[in-house]
């Protein structure tokens, strides 16, 4: 799959293609079942099926503060894309400047000029260029102009509702994964690399691996059993908190995780500094708390790693040392 970053590096050999627009947050079942239109009738035109989606997300340049937590990194969006099929993406920078384009100039700019879009699909409740004055009906007109075809999506449904990353965000609020994971289509999970902490887990024998969360807001909050793979480990058990750490000050959202059991020829989770790791989080165990001192945060923590255990040792849906 071909990354295009930034519409100014759009050149003649990203022209001809299917597209479809939007955030692709999650890259649900909703969203899937658009791409596999998108790709079948790229395939069927011998065009490339492609995804123009924006950084930042619209609602966070507009308002970064009320804009709901983002369910998936652009990076493991790219990586969900590319599994998807998808051809290429163009990247745009939703910026100052973009935002002041006109409908007129998204379409002549950028479908006719510099994607050469052939064949449009976007949902009806589709709103673009400044002002929002562009939509469904603007795109059909522009297409007859410029020859291209427009069409929309069905909207997809599980249990009789609409699926969208909204449910997907209050599912995972609700503690529902099962649900979360039926919208879409897999286990709801965080990726990132591993990189050096605070090292207070080491004082209370409960060393963990940390994420940076390179986000800001947070889908979850809260104590999870989870499953990790990665850098040699597939579906590793672990204890994770998902939070900014109260009871030690914390001052950044971060995702700590200890891993069951686990070591690497003696080495133990020090091996894995550096190391990209994915996890999935299977079920919910408790919200953060603040705690009055260390002693109560390591009892917490050994309560919480043995609700872990036994959430695994029912289920067996995990590798540890048991």
């Amino acid at each position: 799959m071909r990354l295009i970053r930034g519409i100014h590096n759009l050149r003649d050999r990203h022209r001809g293609c299917v597209a479809t627009i939007g955030n692709f947050d999650g890259v649900h079942q909703g969203h899937q079942r658009i791409l596999d239109q998108v790709i079948a009738e790229a395939r069927h035109r011998g065009l490339k099926a492609t995804v123009m989606l924006f950084e930042p997300q619209p609602q966070e340049f507009f308002a970064p503060q009320q804009a709901p937590a983002r369910l998936m990194s652009l990076r493991d969006k790219l990586i969900a894309l590319r599994e998807a099929g998808v051809d290429q993406v163009l990247c745009v920078r939703f910026d100052e400047r973009f935002r002041s384009l006109t409908a007129e100039a998204f379409v002549k700019s950028l479908l006719v000029d510099g994607l050469g879009v052939e064949y449009l699909v976007v949902g009806d409740d589709f709103r673009f260029g400044c002002g929002r004055d562009g939509d469904f009906a603007y795109l059909q007109q522009a297409g007859e102009q410029f020859g291209f075809a427009v069409t929309d999506t069905a909207t997809c449904q599980i249990h009789g509702e609409r699926v969208s990353s909204t449910r997907v965000r209050a599912a995972l609020n609700a503690g529902d994964f099962a649900l979360a994971e039926t919208l879409l289509g897999r286990p709801f999970a965080i990726s990132g690399r591993v990189r050096h902490g605070d090292k207070i887990g080491r004082t209370l024998d409960l060393p963990t691996v940390n994420l940076a969360l390179k986000r800001l807001h947070s889908p979850l909050a809260g104590v999870f059993a989870v499953t990790v793979t990665g850098a040699g480990l597939t579906d590793q058990a672990g204890a994770a908190n998902m939070g900014d750490r109260p009871t030690v000050n914390g001052t950044e959202n971060r995702l700590e995780v200890h891993l069951l059991d686990y070591s690497d020829a003696g080495a133990g989770q020090d091996s894995l500094y550096g190391k990209h790791l994915t996890v999935a989080f299977r079920h919910y165990v408790r919200a953060e708390e603040k705690f009055a001192d260390l002693d109560q945060l390591k009892t917490a923590i050994w309560q919480d790693v043995q609700a872990v255990r036994d959430y695994f040792e029912k289920t067996g849906s995990s590798k540890t040392g048991l």
